[in-house]
């Protein structure tokens, strides 16, 4: 079957790969409709590599998917415990936790140490035709989920765990930096529930068009970093009871912790592609900050699927989709995502178009 490998740093080839076999017991095989690119992905793309991680042999990435079953082993059984049988649209949790390590006993399966992740070497992703995964992970889809929605379900969990970490009050004044699909769900999320002022920042006209469509009272279209004053003649001088960095960290958590108030929370959600973090201790000390480090997601992607559901969702995922490309277009589809061109804000490949 045919598969896009990662070789290094822009270096993605279009290969064949061998089909999976017969599933077996709790394991299913996936056609693949629907493949999001993420901005981890990105990273591995620009880089050759992620964090400390860097990949010892090529790899398939993709882990923001979904699928239809099209075989299933005996006894698969999906994440809510149902019968999982062929032709099930399905939406994977891409994270594995071993499930019995201290941390997932205690329901943290995202910060599960033994855990593997598809689409992060040395686990192949879903840039393929067909993946085989346990019955376990994959959530059932209703209809009106369309594909390329279904795949932005584990975006939108990602958002969604960043903001039950950060216990949102009502009427209090939030600030999002960065609004890549990520931040626009977080700005979303945050207009759902209930916040003041809703402040988002990004360099990008198109993405703070987004975020004001989406419910944001203010926005300001540079990088956080630049405009400090601009921004606290918006928070006032107290400045905001929550920040968000969704941005690729860098210099945005520095901003991030200045237009923070005294006691805020700064959640920090953002990948620096230099693995670094670095900031004015005295500025966070003083302030008394809550730093909190979103890893992920867990137990979220039955909201996930609430949300995104309906005739009117509350979160309508298909118009973060501004791009559709052939699994055989995928170096071309991450040539133009790195380089923020021709209006893209979200990516989806499709293995079968």
């Amino acid at each position: 079957m045919r598969a896009v490998r990662l070789h290094g740093a822009h270096d993605l080839r279009l290969t064949r790969i061998p089909a999976p076999g017969d599933p077996k017991a709790g394991e299913v095989v996936l056609d693949i409709r629907a493949v999001g690119l993420c901005g981890s992905d990105l990273h591995l793309y620009e880089q050759g590599r992620i964090g400390p991680m860097l990949p010892a042999q090529p790899f398939v990435l993709g882990h923001e998917f979904m699928g239809v079953v099209k075989r299933a082993g005996p006894e698969s059984r999906d994440a809510l415990g149902a019968p999982l049988r062929a032709g099930t649209r399905v939406v994977v949790e891409p994270h594995v936790a071993c499930g019995h390590c201290e941390w997932c006993e205690a329901g943290h399966p995202n910060l599960c140490p033994h855990n593997i992740f598809f689409g992060l070497n040395p686990t192949d992703g879903a840039l393929s035709e067909r993946l085989l995964v346990p019955a376990r992970q994959c959530f059932p889809l209703p209809k009106s989920i369309s594909d390329g929605a279904g795949a932005l379900l584990e975006t939108l969990g990602v958002a969604l765990h960043a903001v039950d970490l950060a216990k949102l009050q009502l009427g209090r004044t939030v600030v999002v930096a960065g609004c890549g699909p990520v931040g626009l769900l977080i700005v979303r999320l945050a207009h759902l529930a209930g916040v003041g002022r809703l402040i988002a920042v990004d360099p990008l006209a198109r993405r703070t068009q987004q975020a004001k469509r989406w419910g944001a009272t203010e926005v300001i279209t540079a990088r956080i970093e630049e405009i400090l004053p601009e921004l606290r003649s918006y928070t006032g001088p107290r400045g905001a009871d929550t920040v968000f960095e969704s941005a690729w960290a860098g210099p945005a958590i520095s901003a991030c912790l200045a237009v923070a108030s005294p006691g805020a929370k700064v959640v920090l959600v953002g990948i620096p592609p230099d693995d670094s973090c670095s900031f004015v201790h005295s500025e966070a000390r003083r302030k008394g900050l809550t730093l909190l480090f979103s890893r992920r997601m867990k137990h979220v992607l039955p909201r996930a699927i609430q949300f995104a559901s309906g005739r009117a969702p509350l979160i309508p995922l298909d118009e973060l989709v501004t791009h559709h490309w052939p699994l055989a277009d995928t170096a071309r589809a991450f040539s133009q995502n790195a380089r923020y061109a021709d209006g893209v804000i979200k990516t989806i490949i499709g293995p079968h178009r």
